[in-house]
């Protein structure tokens, strides 16, 4: 027997953005409903652990933008599942006509609820009169910065007092939106290629910063990759072009140099700097510290005067 397609069902059945209020088990800390703003409408929610829900399909649009912190997330629409960690300018398009599962931990979002009418108007002003030509893409996990400069503006709207101003600036800001979507993200235009020659020196600034913010614990090439935004598999050879390594052998050197701070800078025991620097354990630390630099992390610090306290002692 095939497959329904979530799309195939009645629009009249799916969940409107006045209704979703009523579906969702969490409440909103803030939000543009009431406030007679035509476009986009933003609620703003806080960070929720331990999330394992599903929800039925909207009849509009919805962009989950993350502003700050990070967490785990696994998400599932259109047959597929995908995990990821969502940090901060991280963005979520679902379109309408999806069912979906959202289990683990959700971070902060600013959640863009956009009417499937604003993007056929939009389509309608570009010259694109059927509505057969349009399909928003499922991206679970994008960074754009356009969508990223409409929701921290949209977000500072909501933060501002009530002003006639705002709903020509709320119109003119969601019809940007839905131009953006159309162009970037309609399944019946061809994906914009990027030139892939190699990061640019402020991409790989904001690598740099983001491996080194956390070396404590595991790195995974998706979540690097959406730093940048591209695909793992682009993200590995555009690295590898960059900087003449891997990835992963990159964070790994990034943890051998904080290692080494630790052990001259601290007292900390190796089996803390192992942790500290994201090693399972200290005999996986002392076999990667061996291979980097050529001595066990408690030669390096006996060969450096750091022979101060019996916490180096073991190899």
């Amino acid at each position: 027997m095939a497959e329904t397609d979530p799309r195939d069902f009645e629009t009249s059945k799916r969940v409107t953005i006045d209704e979703i209020v009523h579906v969702l088990s969490h409440r909103a800390t803030a939000t543009t409903r009431g406030r007679e703003w035509n476009g986009v409408t933003v609620d703003m929610y806080a960070a929720l652990p331990n999330v394992c829900e599903r929800y039925p399909a909207l009849d509009h649009h919805l962009i989950c933008y993350c502003p700050a912190g990070s967490a785990r997330l696994v998400q599932g629409r259109d047959g597929k599942i995908h995990e990821s960690l969502i940090t901060s300018g991280i963005s979520m398009l679902m379109p309408a006509g999806y069912d979906s599962l959202w289990e683990g931990d959700a971070s902060a979002t600013a959640r863009l609820r956009i009417p499937t009418a604003l993007i056929e108007s939009a389509a309608e002003q570009i010259g694109r009169r059927s509505t057969s030509q349009i399909e928003i893409r499922n991206v679970f996990e994008a960074r754009d910065t356009v969508i990223g400069n409409i929701a921290q503006l949209l977000m500072i709207e909501l933060e501002r007092e009530a002003h006639p101003a705002q709903r020509l600036i709320v119109d003119q800001v969601s019809n940007a939106l839905a131009a953006h979507l159309l162009r970037h993200y309609n399944a019946f235009d061809p994906v914009e290629s990027r030139d892939l020659s190699a990061l640019s020196k402020v991409e790989l600034a904001r690598l740099t910063e983001y491996i080194e913010d956390n070396l404590d614990r595991p790195i995974g090439l998706v979540e690097l990759a959406a730093i940048v935004n591209v695909s793992r598999f682009h993200f590995t050879r555009l690295f590898k072009r960059s900087t003449g390594m891997t990835a992963i052998g990159y964070v790994e050197q990034c943890r051998i140099r904080r290692a080494q701070t630790l052990i001259l800078e601290t007292t900390l025991p190796l089996s803390e700097i192992a942790l500290a620097t994201g090693f399972a354990d200290q005999s996986h630390f002392t076999r990667r510290f061996h291979r980097h630099v050529g001595c066990t992390p408690a030669t390096f610090g006996r060969q450096n005067g750091r022979r101060r306290t019996t916490k180096f002692a073991g190899t």
